[in-house]
């Protein structure tokens, strides 16, 4: 695989579950030169302004919910080599830290999230865009597992939000941008053969 001669975007897209995620970071240890990782779920809109209960009735599944300027300025900076300060997100609190996250460009830099190809002017940006699919059980039981685990979630609010918000946004938003990746792969297959697929693509689309 040929060294990039600049930061060489990859857009890494899915559904909730899917696996867009656990790919995207063995993608930033597997790649033959340093990597960087933005996850697009660290720049929901910040909801300070809203009491918590106000906050927990947001649709966080719809593409509004993000700061897309943020996300497009640190994308263009980051593929122009320059570091950006990706916000940190507190899902338990549907709120942004006072801090942030320093993320120095690399050679390559994956940007990792429900949306990753949903905006045209991100999406322009991209060198490379995979889409990571699976069936609406297997994602319904990965999100149940994440939200109870990582964000102090019950399990039933997870389930509620999933049929409320999560499955319909992705039917109508998430899935529908496959149409824009260069490659597509199986949540269900195993990581190792997930890699082999995107190596041999990356190989080819940074030469």
């Amino acid at each position: 695989m040929q060294p990039p001669m600049k930061p060489f975007l990859i857009g890494v897209a899915g559904p909730s579950g899917a696996g867009k995620s656990e790919l995207a970071r063995l993608l930033a240890t597997r790649l033959p030169l340093p990597s960087a990782l933005i996850s697009l779920d660290s720049y929901y809109r910040a909801l300070s302004h809203l009491s918590f209960e106000e906050r927990v009735k947001c649709n966080f599944d719809h593409p509004d919910s993000l700061d897309w300027d943020l996300i497009h300025a640190d994308v263009a900076r980051i593929a122009k080599g320059h570091p950006v300060d990706e916000p940190v997100y507190l899902f338990d609190k549907h709120a942004r830290a006072a801090e942030t996250r320093r993320v120095d460009a690399a050679p390559y830099v994956i940007i990792e999230g429900l949306f990753a190809l949903y905006d045209e002017r991100v999406r322009s940006l991209l060198d490379a865009r995979i889409y990571v699919d699976a069936p609406d059980d297997v994602c319904l039981a990965r999100r149940i597992a994440r939200d109870t685990v990582e964000r102090g979630r019950t399990r039933q609010s997870v389930l509620d939000q999933y049929a409320r918000t999560v499955r319909p946004m992705a039917e109508r938003f998430v899935i529908p941008t496959q149409r824009f990746a260069d490659l597509i792969v199986s949540g269900l297959n195993p990581l190792e053969e997930s890699w082999r697929m995107c190596r041999e693509f990356l190989a080819e689309a940074a030469a």
